[in-house]
């Protein structure tokens, strides 16, 4: 095969520390799948980021080369002209970048953005722009391409945003895309999509791919070359069967034992009372109305309709989906920041032998305890905590709201609650940004707890983290759960983190629950078509065992496209039915 790209010996550093990036080479050739792996903080990014010379601005590159071979002859992206780098970035060379809501303008909407990909480089007018975008949007798994087209990127969730920058980098039809985790906020079933999508236009096209991941499963559904680095080096490097097969460096190895996997025997249910519940969602339906633009009348979407979810003290119930769903809604509703449709309610006991309060009916007494006694941990550890404020701020300013304690004592709170989390005290002066994406999700959870909540709700807590560091939060949940004797509702597209972590899973479609039951009986006797494409979907770091797509795209599809049995259209969803003890399946008789 011919050769696409080549890096040799790239050293980048800043300032006069050592180097960040030391010495790393490789090649890609033209159709090839090249997979960079390593966790976070091992130079993958900086290194993809090299090839178009998109560095942050005091990233010195010390020495090597990066030969790019492409139609128009080799060149040396090092040493180009910002002119000549203008014309391949985007058309020749395009980058997917892991997070869409700073790679998109918050002013422009979606389909202007893609479609400026082919004004910019194929010279092409609004209307074959706007068809060629709507197909591509179509591609990547937008339910209602139009719509997505008027869409502002704060009006999507965060997987549709990750969607868009699938679609704007892949719309041009490169020569190389650089994936960097381009489904690391995405749900398993689309992500499942998109990587067949990938390897789809590889064989239309030619197309080589550097995939950038931490997610073995993928490496082993996408590719044939595997680069393992760590803290800037290359740890090993060669053909995805032999690597994945029979890893040869230690690294590489604990990368393996750390990858989430749904177990092949179920684990045993934890012994806890049946009758005791903390939270209680009856017959919640929540409606939003979007608008339209222009003179158009305003659009109602329906987030979720009609979802029941009891969550025992001591419990975890996990609530799983695709984006758009309605899990997160669901959550913010049962957080109270968002107030259901009438005929809904939530209820909250904080103790097992008090009244129940209704959360959207509050005294401001109530209000204030509630607030205390339930809390969030979000998605994304980096804009959920302040970059202005130092962390001592951070963490006591949940305290000087609830005028908990004196300052000492308040410090002193923060100081333990890092403890618990794993994390030095000294640490309590230095701001966010001196802290790695683990470390910052380990803040956000140390900051919730410094109230002594009786429920955490996790929204997607270990999603933007790679396998060694979410295993070492699950661990740290795991642990939390038992000492404080905490409630979680958990939110999540991770099948394999829900198998280990869940007491009971409610699996959310099209913003209805369609199977519910615990873990030793949903992952080994799935019943709705959804359920067992999410389980197909989940990637596995072996080689011998692909995704299959087929199955994946029956349960992955519109709910019109279902079986018989399960089929519904819009609001017309059938019944929550118990085929057996404590198994939920939404079907027709």
């Amino acid at each position: 095969m011919t050769t696409l790209l080549e890096v040799e010996a790239l050293t980048i550093g800043f300032g006069k520390a050592d180097p960040v990036v030391h010495d790393v080479s490789f090649s890609v050739e033209q159709g090839q799948t090249m997979a960079l792996v390593g966790e976070s903080g091992s130079g993958k990014t900086l290194t993809c980021r090299s090839v178009l010379r998109i560095l942050p601005e005091a990233a010195q590159v010390r020495n090597g080369s990066v030969t790019f071979f492409g139609e128009k002859g080799p060149i040396n992206l090092i040493e180009a002209s910002e002119k000549r780098l203008r014309g391949i970035r985007g058309d020749r060379i395009s980058m997917i970048f892991q997070e869409p809501m700073r790679s998109l303008s918050p002013l422009h909407r979606l389909g202007d953005q893609v479609s400026e990909v082919l004004h910019l480089h194929r010279n092409m007018g609004r209307s074959e722009a706007k068809r060629l975008v709507l197909e591509q949007f179509e591609k990547v798994g937008f339910v209602d391409p139009e719509r997505s087209w008027r869409s502002y990127p704060f009006e999507m969730s965060g997987g549709m945003r990750q969607r868009a920058m699938i679609a704007m980098a892949m719309v041009a039809k490169p020569e190389l895309l650089i994936a960097d985790e381009p489904t690391t906020a995405l749900d398993v079933t689309t992500q499942a999509q998109v990587l067949g999508l990938i390897n789809r236009l590889q064989k239309e096209t030619g197309m080589a791919v550097i995939l950038v991941t931490h997610d073995l499963g993928v490496v082993a559904n996408m590719a044939e070359h595997v680069v393992v680095m760590n803290k800037g080096r290359v740890m090993e490097a060669g053909r995805a069967a032999d690597v994945l097969s029979a890893p040869a460096h230690g690294y590489t190895a604990k990368l393996f034992a750390a990858a989430p996997l749904i177990p092949e025997v179920a684990k045993p249910a934890r012994a806890l009372p049946h009758d005791d519940l903390i939270l209680d969602l009856t017959n919640v339906t929540k409606t939003f109305t979007m608008r339209a633009g222009g003179w158009r009348k305003p659009v109602e979407v329906i987030a979720c309709r009609d979802v029941n979810l009891k969550l025992q003290r001591g419990k975890t119930l996990a609530v799983v989906g695709e984006s758009g769903s309605g899990k997160t809604t669901c959550a913010r509703v049962a957080l109270g920041s968002e107030k259901p449709d009438p005929g809904g309610e939530v209820l909250f006991r904080s103790e097992p032998d008090v009244p129940p309060v209704r959360v959207h009916n509050m005294t401001p007494g109530q209000r204030r305890k509630f607030q205390r006694e339930a809390q969030m941990v979000f998605q994304d550890p980096y804009s959920s905590l302040s970059p202005r404020m130092r962390v001592i701020s951070a963490m006591t300013e949940p305290m000087e709201i609830h005028q908990i304690g004196s300052k000492a004592e308040r410090r002193d709170k923060a100081a333990e609650m890092l403890r618990w989390v794993g994390l030095d005290p000294d640490m309590l002066r230095r701001y966010p940004h001196a802290f790695s994406g683990g470390q910052r999700q380990r803040l956000s959870i140390a900051r919730a707890l410094t109230l002594d909540p009786k429920l955490l709700i996790c929204d997607e807590p270990t999603s933007a983290l790679d396998v060694s560091v979410q295993d070492q939060i699950l661990t740290l949940l795991e642990d939390i759960r038992e000492r404080a004797g905490l409630s979680y509702l958990f939110i999540s597209h991770d099948l394999a983190v829900v198998a280990r972590i869940a007491d009971e899973v409610a699996v959310m479609r099209a913003g209805v629950i369609v199977e519910q039951a615990p873990p030793d009986t949903l992952f080994y006797n799935p019943q709705h078509p959804y359920t067992k494409a999410l389980i197909a979907a989940q990637p596995e770091p072996d080689i011998s065992r692909p995704i299959d797509l087929e199955l994946v795209s029956k349960g992955a599809g519109a709910p019109t496209t279902w079986p018989e049995m399960f089929r519904f259209n819009g609001g017309e969803a059938p019944a929550l039915r118990e085929l057996e003890p404590g198994h939920m399946v939404r079907c027709h008789a």
